[in-house]
């Protein structure tokens, strides 16, 4: 029984995974702990027109280019998802990097907002799973980004004032979790990951093992 799991789960189709929140809400280290643990999952390094940071690796970090690369790679559709940010930099996800995975049954976790999910869904919709993750109150998504010890109030209070319209979206994800301990929030969310890695239309191999029993069950009658 083990060998046809573990047969069956090479040949599945990867699953592109989407988790959005509000600034503050704990998304960053809760993909970062799903990484740590789950072999199967990857994550996928963004193209960047911004310049390389000290300590910053190419190919790793970010895919470093210019914009003339980029505005070359947008006019071949070769992006999931892309935005220009309000600093002028612009990030792209390439789809090379991410069928590289999904083809040979590797996931995928993105970092992206509403209008990212929205792209990729346009492009691929039978492989993305969205969830979103909502806080547990205002008040202790305040005390969270406070507690990083990073941000002045000035930007504290900025992050705030969008905090509302991030919240908004919230419905147009597949799934909802409330991340209040993170622990059981991450464990929500890996329960997720299993259920829709075993979705049968994923699983590219079922066709052909069912099609061997139910012939070797006729063959026995």
């Amino acid at each position: 029984m083990t060998e046809i799991i573990e047969r069956l789960s090479k040949v599945r189709q990867g699953v592109m995974f989407i988790i959005g929140a509000a600034s503050g809400t704990g998304k960053s280290t809760v993909i970062k702990k799903l990484l740590e643990r789950d072999s199967n999952l990857n994550w996928s390094v963004s193209v960047t027109t911004r310049a390389k940071r000290e300590g910053e690796v190419d190919g790793v970090d970010y895919h470093y280019v210019t914009d003339e690369e980029y505005d070359r790679l947008r006019a071949e559709d070769a992006f999931y998802e892309c935005v220009d940010s309000q600093y002028g930099n612009r990030y792209g996800t390439l789809r090379s990097e991410v069928d590289g995975f999904i083809n040979v049954g590797q996931d995928v976790i993105f970092d992206v907002d509403w209008v990212g999910l929205q792209q990729i869904k346009e492009k691929a919709p039978n492989d993305v799973v969205s969830i979103y993750m909502l806080p547990p109150s205002i008040s202790e998504l305040r005390r969270r980004l406070e507690g990083r010890g990073t941000d002045s109030a000035e930007i504290i209070n900025k992050r705030m004032n969008l905090v509302g319209e991030q919240l908004k979206h919230w419905q147009e994800y597949d799934y909802v979790v409330v991340c209040d301990d993170l622990e059981q929030t991450i464990s929500k969310v890996a329960k997720i990951f299993s259920a829709e890695r075993m979705k049968r239309y994923r699983q590219k191999g079922l066709n052909e093992f069912a099609r061997q029993l139910i012939e070797e069950a006729g063959d026995n009658v």
